[in-house]
C-alpha cells in the first residue's frame, strides 16, 4: 500500500483505515500542509465517536439522521467534536505525505498484515527516528473521527504484526528516546496556526508560513506585523486552552508496551482447517513444498501466483525457519512434522543425498491431502506460471494423473523411462488415484533415489512396460491412466532450449507455454541466476515485496 502510493503522480498521498470518517477540516489541514516548502509527513490521532446516530443515503453522497432526515456535514462535524472520545489513544490513524525528494524513513516495512496493529506505530516511528521529513500532528484540528470504539484483538494475527514490529526498524530497540514531534496544527478565532508547542512560536499558516508571533508567560511577541492586544489574548486564551496529548498519547502508548524477545510464531491452523479455508469451490489446493534455501524463490513463485489472482494455495515448510519466514510473508503455511532434519539446505540440490531425502516429503504430503478429500496440484517453486494451468488440468476428469514429461528430446516418445517430472502433476481425490500414490510412497520410502523414479517405476512400469503409447501409461494394479502433458503448453527445462532464449517471456507467450520448469540446471545459484536474469522473477528480496511494473528486478548477493 504504501509503495503504491508513493509511485502514484499524485502530489499527496494519504493513507486511512476505510472505516475512517473524513471531516471538511481535513481538506483544510492538508492545504496547509501543501503550502509548506519542506518535505512533510502529516499525521493524526483519529478519535472515536461511541454514539454516532448518522449513516449514508444509498447514494452515497449525503448524510442522514436516524429518522431519515438530511444533515449538513458542518453539522456533523460540530456533533462529532462534541461528542469525540480521546480516551483510547488507539491505532487509528490518518496519516499523509508530499510527494517530496526524500523518503519517509529510512529501511524497509515490514509486511505487516492490515487491520491487525502495530503498523501505525512502526511507520510513525521510523519517520520520526528517520528525521527525514518534518512532521506535523494534525490531532487538535479533527479532520477525522471513528464511529466505534477499538475493540481488543490479541490474535495470532496481531502477534505477527507485534513479531515484524520488532524485528525491523527502531521501534524496540531500546533506543526510541521517547521521539515526538514538536510542530502541531491548531485551529483557533477560525484559522488554522502552526504551533511549536515547545518553543512557543505560532506560523500564521494561512496567510505565510513566516513565524508570525512567540509568546511566554501570557505575553505575545509580535514576528511579523503588528496585531490587536484583544486578538492577541484570545489567541493566547485559545492555545493555552488546547490538551496537548495527540500522537504524544499515541506514542506514549507504544512506548509503554512490555517488550519481551519475541517467541516462535504459530498459527492455530493445522493442515486439515488449512485446507477448509484456501481450497477453491472444487475443493482443490495448490501445494509447494519448501525449505529455508529456496525461500526467495519461494517468494517468486507466490507474487506470480498472486498476479494470476490464484489463492487456493497452501505452503509445506520443510522446516522451521521456512515456516517462520512465510507466516510473516503472510502465506498459508504449515510445518511438515514428519520433515527430515540434519540436512543441509545449501547443498540440497537435484542429485544430492539432501534433495532424495526432501522430494519424498512431496509424495506422502500429497498422499495426505488426497485422503482428506481434496484435488492437488503439485508445483515445485521453480516453475514459473504464465498462466491459471487448473481449468485445463482439471479437464481430464478421473483417474488420470496428468503429469510433466521431463523428456529433453524434441521428437519421439516423450513417456520413456524415468522422464515422469515429478515437480508438476495434477491429482484428484479418488479410489484409483489414491491407491496408485500409496504404491509411490511404499516404494519410495524403500529406495535410496529421489521419489521420481519412484514414480515413473511404480505407474509406468519398470522400463516403461506400461506404457500404452508415446504419452500415456496404465497403471495395472489401479487403471489409473497417466497422461504426460504436451511440452509445448508445459516445457521443461531442457526442452527446446527456452532458458537460453534472449527473450524468455516472449519467446515462451508465442509458444503459448502455460508454465516454464526452471530444472535441468545444476545448482542453486545458478538456478536461481537463471530465473533472475531471464526476467521471470517476481519478488523483491531487498523491499520484502512482489515486483510490481514500477520495481527493477534485483537480488542482494545473500539470495545466491
Amino acid at each position: 500500500m504504501v509503495a503504491r502510493s508513493q509511485n502514484y503522480s499524485s502530489e499527496i498521498s494519504v493513507i486511512i483505515d476505510p472505516e475512517t470518517i473524513l471531516l471538511p477540516n481535513f481538506l483544510t489541514t492538508l492545504h496547509c500542509a501543501y503550502k509548506l516548502d519542506r518535505d512533510w509527513f502529516l499525521v493524526s490521532m483519529i478519535p472515536s465517536v461511541s454514539n454516532f446516530p448518522f449513516h449514508m443515503d444509498d447514494t452515497g453522497n449525503h448524510w442522514l439522521k436516524e429518522d431519515g432526515a438530511s444533515i449538513g456535514i458542518g453539522k456533523l462535524q460540530e456533533y462529532a467534536i462534541k461528542e469525540l472520545q480521546w480516551s483510547n489513544c488507539g491505532e487509528k490513524l490518518v496519516m499523509a505525505w508530499n510527494r517530496g525528494d526524500v523518503p519517509l524513513y529510512s529501511g524497509i516495512l515490514p509486511p505487516f498484515l492490515h487491520g491487525k496493529g502495530f503498523y501505525n506505530s512502526w511507520v510513525l516511528h521510523e519517520v520520526l527516528s528517520s528525521e527525514f521529513r518534518l512532521v506535523i500532528d494534525g490531532s487538535y484540528i479533527v479532520s477525522a473521527i471513528y464511529p466505534q470504539a477499538d475493540t481488543a484483538n490479541d490474535g495470532w494475527e496481531v502477534k505477527g504484526n507485534n513479531h515484524l514490529a520488532v524485528l525491523y526498524g527502531s521501534l524496540y530497540s531500546g533506543e526510541q528516546n521517547k521521539l515526538t514531534t514538536d510542530l502541531k496544527f491548531i485551529k483557533c478565532l477560525g484559522k488554522h496556526f502552526l504551533f511549536d508547542s515547545v518553543k512557543k512560536v505560532v506560523f500564521y499558516h494561512e496567510g505565510s508560513s513566516r513565524p508570525f508571533f512567540s509568546f511566554k508567560d501570557g505575553m505575545a511577541f509580535l514576528l511579523t506585523w503588528p496585531l490587536h492586544f484583544g486578538i492577541q489574548q484570545r489567541l493566547i486564551r485559545c492555545i493555552d486552552d488546547l490538551n496537548f496529548l495527540g500522537i504524544e498519547c499515541f506514542l506514549k502508548k507504544i512506548y509503554n508496551i512490555a517488550f519481551t524477545e519475541p517467541l516462535t510464531l504459530s498459527i492455530p491452523f493445522d493442515l486439515e482447517s488449512l485446507l477448509q479455508i484456501t481450497a477453491d469451490k472444487d475443493k482443490t489446493i495448490v501445494l509447494a513444498v519448501a525449505g529455508d534455501n529456496y525461500r526467495e524463490m519461494l517468494m517468486s513463485w507466490v507474487c506470480q501466483l498472486r498476479h494470476l489472482a490464484v489463492s487456493n494455495f497452501i505452503v509445506c515448510a520443510l522446516d522451521a525457519e521456512t515456516y517462520q519466514f512465510a507466516l510473516l510473508m503472510g502465506l498459508p503455511v504449515f510445518m511438515d512434522p514428519l520433515a527430515p532434519s540434519n540436512i543441509s539446505f545449501n547443498d540440497c540440490h537435484f542429485g544430492t543425498n539432501c534433495f532424495q531425502r526432501v522430494t519424498k516429503v512431496k509424495s506422502r504430503i500429497v498422499l495426505q491431502i488426497l485422503k482428506m478429500g481434496y484435488n492437488v496440484l503439485l508445483s515445485d517453486v521453480d516453475v514459473y506460471w504464465f498462466s491459471n494451468p487448473l481449468t485445463y488440468l482439471q479437464s481430464f476428469g478421473p483417474a488420470i494423473l496428468v503429469t510433466q514429461s521431463d523428456e529433453y528430446n524434441e521428437t519421439g516418445p516423450i513417456n520413456l523411462p524415468r522422464r515422469l517430472n515429478s515437480g508438476f502433476y495434477f491429482t484428484r481425490s479418488d479410489p484409483p488415484t489414491i491407491a496408485a500414490m500409496e504404491k509411490v510412497v511404499k516404494h519410495a520410502l524403500t529406495s535410496t533415489l529421489s521419489e521420481q523414479p519412484s514414480f515413473y517405476d511404480v505407474l509406468c512400469g519398470e522400463g516403461g512396460i506400461n506404457r500404452v503409447d508415446d504419452n500415456h501409461c496404465l497403471e495395472p494394479g489401479t487403471n489409473l491412466t497417466i497422461h504426460f502433458l504436451d511440452r509445448n503448453l508445459f516445457p521443461n527445462g531442457a526442452y527446446k532450449g527456452l532458458w537460453e532464449k534472449r527473450n524468455v517471456r516472449s519467446y515462451c507467450k508465442k509458444q503459448g507455454c502455460i508454465i516454464l520448469h526452471n530444472n535441468w540446471v545444476s545448482g542453486r545459484k545458478r538456478k536461481l541466476e537463471r530465473q533472475v536474469h531471464s526476467g521471470l522473477w517476481e519478488y523483491d528480496s531487498a523491499q520484502r515485496m512482489c515486483l510490481q511494473s514500477w520495481h527493477q528486478t534485483s537480488l542482494t548477493s545473500h539470495s545466491f
